[in-house]
């Protein structure tokens, strides 16, 4: 048995044991194949655990009415409704009156402080490098600021929540612009943050300096 098998069937008891009547049921009923493949594809290659994530986790909407998400990762930095949705329950079998509740409760929801993030199931089978870079660009920003070690100081957790965001390299100019910054001090904050590991600069023409984000060691606070 496999490393990932091992941690899910763990993971599965783990929540069973903590569970009773219909909240147990739906775990055994809506804990199926494309989940399982969720966490297998996506979920596991990025974080290595099941920490903090809770399967078929029941919330309620505006009417006290109760609604199971595939997946909440409940943390110290915000809550996470993860959802594979697939094509033929999701959206063809879906009538108007459906689709409007659907929309109503991701936003109650975003109203209460979730972060809702939704993979077509299709994409987790056959795409799951694209679910897992978009789950990363998702949670990794709140993660960041949760998790970087005290030697990072302020500015530099925020540069580096700046750079995650910015979706290419850093420029010393990026720096200064946000900040209000001279030239000399914001090149100072990138380099350590390299000395540190979390960056790694590249040359970009003959004068310019670009830095980008070393993603293994940002791997590590996640």
């Amino acid at each position: 048995m496999s490393t990932f098998e091992q941690a899910h069937q763990a993971f599965l008891n783990q929540h069973m044991e903590r569970r009773t009547g219909e909240r147990k049921g739906r775990l055994i009923r809506g804990h199926q194949y494309a989940e399982k493949l969720l966490l297998q594809q996506v979920w596991w290659p990025l974080f290595g655990n099941f920490e903090h994530l809770h399967p078929e986790y029941e919330v309620y909407d505006w009417k006290r009415k109760s609604h199971f998400l595939d997946f909440a990762f409940l943390t110290p930095f915000g809550r996470f409704g993860i959802e594979c949705d697939g094509y033929q329950s999701h959206i063809k079998d879906m009538d108007r009156e459906k689709f409007s509740y659907a929309l109503n409760r991701d936003t109650f929801l975003t109203g209460l402080g979730w972060r809702m993030i939704h993979f077509s199931f299709d994409d987790v089978q056959q795409h799951p490098e694209v679910c897992r870079t978009l789950l990363q660009l998702a949670i990794g920003p709140y993660t960041l600021r949760s998790n970087i070690p005290s030697a990072v100081s302020r500015i530099e957790k925020d540069i580096l929540h700046f750079a995650w965001q910015l979706g290419r390299p850093i420029r010393p100019k990026d720096v200064s612009d946000t900040w209000e910054l001279d030239y000399r001090t914001s090149r100072k904050h990138l380099q350590s943050l390299t000395t540190k590991g979390f960056l790694t600069p590249t040359s970009k023409g003959q004068t310019m300096r670009y830095y980008e984000i070393q993603e293994s060691a940002l791997a590590q606070l996640l």
